[in-house]
C-alpha cells in the first residue's frame, strides 16, 4: 500500500524537528523544505550559519539524521515583498504589526502549500501548535492546539478554509513538554535547542534598530503631545513607538508622580500622544482585513470570544457587520493598549470563526 506523502515545512527548530520524527514514526512518506527567507548572518565562526527562524544547516541535519529528502526554496524576494515590507510600513504608518501572521498567510501556507501540492504530496504539514478538526457537518475547522500554553491558532487565523482539508499540524494534540525524547533521538547541538526569535529577520538589536536601517527616513522628528494638544517635548519618529509603551520616552511627567504611556500615534501629524494609564482603555475595535473560516452569520451571539494579541486570554465580546471584510466589536469588559495592526482573532470555543486587523479603537462609553 502506497504511503501518504507529507510535506513538512522544516524551520530547523525543535518543534518542527519534533514533528519531522512523529510523522516518519506514524509512517508517512514525509520530504522536508526549508524555505531560505532571509540573508545568513556572516559568522564563520558559528556552526550553524542560519541565524533566523528558517536555519537551513539544522533542518538538512534533522532530514539526514531521519533518512527523509531535503529542499530549500529560496523565497527570500517573496518574503521581503510580503513581509518585511508589510512590517515597515506597519511602522511607518503608525501600527504594530505582525509578521508572524502575514508570513504563515503569504509564505507558509501560500507558497509553501501550492509547492507541497506542485510536489505531489497528499499534505502540507509543519510544527505549529494547532489542530485540524472536522465539526458537526463535516467541514474542516481550525483548532486551540490541546496544550493551551503553545496554542498558536492566533498566528494561523488568515489560513484559506478551502487549504484545511489538506493541512497537519502534527504536534496539536501533543504538548510541549512531551517532545523531549523525539528531539533527544536526534541528537542536535544542544546550543541550538532554543526557541525561535520573535521577529526572524531581526537578528540584531530590536525592531528600532532595523527600521533605522532599513528605512532611514523613519527617524522623522516630531512632537510629543497630550490628548489636549500640550507639546512635551520632541520624538526620535513615530515609527519607533507602540501603543502602550511607557519605557524609552525621556519625558517627564506633567504632573508630580504621573507616569505616561503612548496613547496614540498619528503619522499625518508625526504626533505621539502621550497620557496617563486609565486612557488606554478602549470599550472596542473596528477590524478590517477579515479572513472567515466560519461565516460570520453562522457566528452565534453571546458565544463569540476575541483575542486582542498572542498572550492574551480570549474575551467575550459583541460584533457586527462593518461592510465586506470589517466587523465592529464591542467589549463586555474596557480592554487596555488594544493597538491597531495587530491582529484580533474571534473562537467559539476551541474552534477559530476567523480573525482579521485591528485598524481603529473607541473609546469606553460611560454607564448613564
Amino acid at each position: 500500500m502506497k504511503k501518504e506523502k507529507v510535506v513538512l515545512g522544516m524551520s530547523g527548530g525543535m518543534d518542527s524537528s519534533a514533528a519531522a520524527v512523529l510523522l516518519v514514526e506514524q509512517g508517512y512518506a514525509v520530504e522536508g523544505v526549508t524555505l531560505k527567507v532571509w540573508h545568513e548572518a556572516e559568522q564563520p565562526d558559528r556552526r550553524w550559519q542560519e541565524r533566523s527562524c528558517c536555519k537551513v544547516g539544522l533542518a538538512r541535519y534533522v532530514a539526514n539524521r531521519l533518512g527523509i529528502s531535503h529542499h530549500v526554496i529560496d523565497v527570500r524576494e517573496a518574503f521581503r515583498e510580503g513581509v518585511v515590507r508589510d512590517f515597515v510600513q506597519g511602522y511607518l504608518s503608525g501600527q504594530t504589526p505582525n509578521p508572524c501572521v502575514r508570513c504563515n498567510e503569504r509564505i507558509k501556507f501560500g507558497l509553501l502549500f501550492q509547492t507541497a501540492m506542485d510536489m505531489g504530496a497528499d499534505w502540507l504539514a509543519t510544527g505549529h501548535y494547532a489542530r485540524i478538526g472536522l465539526d458537526s457537518g463535516g467541514r474542516h475547522s481550525l483548532l486551540q492546539a490541546v496544550d493551551r500554553d503553545k496554542d498558536q491558532s492566533y498566528f494561523l487565523h488568515r489560513l484559506r478554509p478551502e487549504i484545511l482539508p489538506r493541512v497537519m499540524f502534527p504536534l496539536g494534540s501533543t504538548r510541549k513538554a512531551d517532545i523531549g525524547p523525539w528531539i533527544e533521538s536526534l541528537e542536535l547541538p544542544p546550543d541550538e535547542l532554543k526557541e525561535s526569535q520573535e521577529i526572524c529577520f531581526v537578528t540584531q538589536g530590536d525592531y528600532r534598530d532595523f527600521l533605522a536601517a532599513e528605512v532611514p527616513e523613519s527617524a522623522r522628528p516630531g512632537s510629543f503631545v497630550t490628548p489636549g494638544g500640550r507639546v512635551l517635548g520632541e520624538h526620535r519618529g513615530v515609527a519607533f513607538y507602540t501603543v502602550g509603551q511607557r519605557r524609552g520616552l525621556g519625558l517627564a511627567s506633567p504632573e508630580h508622580g504621573e507616569r505616561l504611556y503612548v496613547l496614540g500615534i498619528d503619522p499625518e501629524t508625526d504626533r505621539v500622544t502621550v497620557g496617563p494609564e486609565e486612557g488606554l482603555y478602549c470599550g472596542g475595535m473596528t477590524v478590517t482585513e477579515m479572513n472567515y473560516l466560519r461565516p460570520e452569520p453562522e457566528w452565534r451571539a453571546g458565544s463569540v470570544e476575541a483575542r486582542i494579541r498572542y498572550r492574551s486570554r480570549k474575551i467575550p465580546v459583541a460584533v457586527n457587520s462593518a461592510g465586506t471584510g470589517k466587523l465592529k466589536v464591542a467589549f463586555q469588559d474596557p480592554q487596555r493598549s488594544v493597538s491597531p495592526g495587530q491582529s484580533a482573532v474571534f473562537y467559539e470555543g476551541e474552534t477559530v470563526l476567523g480573525g482579521g486587523m485591528i485598524d481603529s479603537v473607541s473609546p469606553v462609553v460611560e454607564p448613564h
